[in-house]
């Protein structure tokens, strides 16, 4: 059995900054990742970051990656590609690799797990072409397929409205945003960007079927009311071949749920997320979680969340003095504040408040 001080389950930006402060401190650290390669969503992100300096301010999201990756490819890390982590019992850790079952030891674990996409259901809704925007960049940006020519995106958060704009460079044509909300739900840089290419936003609209024989040939969408309800005689109907949905994504916790971490359901981190506290650290003692794992935020977020519990693993494991490690991780705090600061990030600030009582409340109570 491989034994390990630090596990690192997931290895997109949360996983890569866990990795990166813990082996800067000399913890031995073992990453475990499902896919073949290691870099999760940063790799099909090709628009620039916003933000500060210190927060990769004005650089592309695979050069981010990259950076990430030369940080810890000369370090002594044990990485697991193409390897499932199925079971956990205690702090051993079941993998599946090269279809063979091994198990990992671990003194701590932390969960980078990311997040899953959301999905509406309509008439048509099962027909091929309709997908969701997270797996049709991942077409195009990584793989480089453009699954069609013409698209409706429903949603206008910012992988909504980002991903318009790398399709329009790509080639394709993108007939319209459809957005139920009565405003957009990203950055305004980002829609000024592709209403300038001439795609038309929609909002207080959603999409009422999608229409094909065996795919996706044409899409009705229509308005709604304040309440929610489908106004008649507003339809429009689109002809387009992909309809992407980009509504949002949830947290991925199986893996935390599997071993008796408590959660709560917080709509502004994208649904039930693990309680845990200021060092990310989980209801159950050495075991953390972090990026969207933790609450669906930034990826500049998610890198800071698992610096955070690389470092507060690392101190409970005696790497560092107990000074020495609250005055980085004070630093990174004040980071991630900065970061939760105007409009979109205050609610999700707010939603990481209440974790942090309830976390502060269960240990309070189991004494």
């Amino acid at each position: 059995m491989q034994v390990t001080d630090i596990a690192i389950i997931g290895s997109g930006p949360a996983g890569l900054g866990a990795a990166i402060e813990t082996l800067k401190l000399g913890a031995k650290v073992t990453l475990i990742e499902e896919n073949a390669e290691i870099g999760g969503q940063l790799f099909k992100q090709t628009h620039k970051f916003f933000g500060s300096y210190e927060n990769y301010a004005g650089i592309r999201g695979f050069d981010i990656g990259k950076r990430l990756l030369q940080s810890i490819e000369k370090e002594d890390i044990k990485i697991h590609l193409n390897t499932t982590a199925y079971d956990i019992i205690g702090k051993e850790i079941g993998i599946l690799e090269d279809n063979k079952i091994k198990w990992i030891k671990a003194k701590k674990i932390i969960f980078s797990c990311g997040a899953s996409e959301k999905v509406i259901y309509f008439p048509g809704w099962t027909l091929p072409g309709v997908m969701g925007a997270g797996g049709a960049q991942t077409l195009v940006n990584i793989h480089r397929v453009l699954p069609g020519k013409r698209f409706l995106m429903i949603g206008s958060g910012n992988v909504g409205l980002v991903f318009s704009y790398q399709l329009l460079h790509a080639g394709a044509e993108v007939v319209a945003v459809v957005e139920a909300l009565p405003k957009i739900g990203g950055y305004g840089v980002h829609a000024a960007k592709i209403c300038r290419a001439g795609v038309p936003i929609m909002t207080s609209h959603t999409i009422k079927e999608a229409q094909g024989s065996d795919k996706v040939e044409a899409a009705t969408i229509m308005a709604i009311d304040k309440n929610w309800c489908p106004i008649p005689g507003t339809e429009k109907t689109f002809k387009t071949d992909v309809i992407c949905l980009a509504v949002g994504l949830r947290p991925n916790i199986e893996l935390p749920l599997s071993v008796g971490c408590e959660t709560m359901y917080l709509s502004a981190l994208g649904g039930r997320v693990p309680i845990h506290d200021e060092n990310m650290e989980t209801t159950l003692r050495g075991v953390y979680v972090a990026g969207d794992t933790a609450g669906v935020e930034e990826a500049d977020t998610a890198i800071d969340e698992g610096r955070l519990a690389g470092i507060a693993a690392a101190e409970e494991l005696g790497y560092l003095a107990k000074g020495e490690a609250e005055k980085l991780k004070l630093n990174i705090q004040i980071n991630l504040n900065d970061l939760r600061s105007g409009p979109f990030g205050i609610h999700r600030k707010a939603a990481k408040q209440q974790l942090l009582q309830k976390a502060t409340s269960l240990r309070r109570n189991s004494g």
